[in-house]
């Protein structure tokens, strides 16, 4: 099994900043994407940012120019540096891991169990 950890969310106000990590451990042979994901409040989950094991990232446009994905393939970590933040980026964030096993023979998709983040107007 692979666990994820989140760590890092809170409150603060628009035009603030907050750096959100997750950390995974477990039976990793090695991770391929890692990414975020955020619900807001009465709304389906959605891809804020991913990052391949080759550090290719992908934002959703509303993110773009403010947040920031970055990972340690050593340490099996990855953060998420969020700047200029907006009272619509409030909501839950949830890591996502997509673990390779087995000799790297196998994969599976893991996630977090979430951290809150709320940014007031």
């Amino acid at each position: 099994q692979v666990q994820l950890v989140e760590s890092g969310g809170g409150m603060v106000q628009a035009g603030g900043s907050l750096r959100l990590s997750c950390a995974a451990s477990g039976r990793i042979f090695s991770i391929n994407e890692m990414s975020w994901y955020r619900q807001a409040p009465g709304k389906q989950r959605e891809l804020a940012a991913t990052i391949t094991s080759g550090g290719g990232t992908v934002y959703a446009d509303s993110v773009k120019g403010r947040f920031t994905i970055s990972r340690d393939n050593g340490e099996d970590t990855v953060d998420l540096q969020m700047n200029n933040l907006k009272p619509e980026d409030t909501g839950v964030y949830y890591c996502r891991a997509d673990v390779a096993y087995g000799g790297g023979y196998y994969t599976e998709d893991y996630w977090g169990n979430g951290t809150l983040v709320t940014v007031s107007a």
